[in-house]
């Protein structure tokens, strides 16, 4: 996607082709200046469990995570910035990324630890703060859909017989 074109025509066209893997290179956010100063990097590409800090809007100041990062729109949607729709609905409103400066990095990965050069022990908490929702999700909703499973159980057991 490498675009050397002056002409805005054939550069908005590059976006629009660009295929996911340059899509993920393009969207890459500021980091903060102590994350500029702790990774020796000025930007780095945004992912799903950054925190993030709004630079401008209505939300301006708010640091909220990442909850989706659509490559498609070049967009991001975050926690607990909402909209509401003409039937009173909330709604996530996706943020443009020259809006947003990186606070805090999802260091959960093993391969965006190895590109920043962090070290073994660092972000380790915040590995265990991504886990520890994920483990209490999952046992809220068999509590709520227990008759579900009761029905599967039931016909398996008739099939047995």
């Amino acid at each position: 996607m490498p675009v050397f074109s002056q002409q805005p025509r054939r550069q908005r066209k590059a976006l629009f082709e660009a295929d996911t893997f340059h899509r993920r290179r393009t969207m890459s956010v500021a980091l903060s200046k102590d994350l500029r100063t702790r990774y020796g990097r000025r930007s780095v590409p945004l992912r799903k469990g950054d925190t993030v800090r709004i630079l401008s809007g209505s939300y301006r100041g708010r640091e909220e995570r990442v909850a989706k990062v659509d490559r498609r729109d070049y967009s991001v949607t975050l926690d607990n910035v909402t909209g509401k729709t003409a039937d009173a609905k909330l709604k996530p409103l996706p943020i443009r990324l020259s809006h947003l400066v990186i606070t805090r990095l999802n260091l959960s990965d093993a391969w965006r630890r190895r590109v920043l050069k962090v070290p073994e022990g660092e972000g380790v908490e915040e590995e265990t703060e991504a886990v520890e929702p994920s483990t209490a999700a999952p046992a809220a909703p068999p509590a709520a859909s227990g008759a579900t499973p009761k029905k599967k159980a039931k016909s398996t057991t008739e099939a047995d017989e």
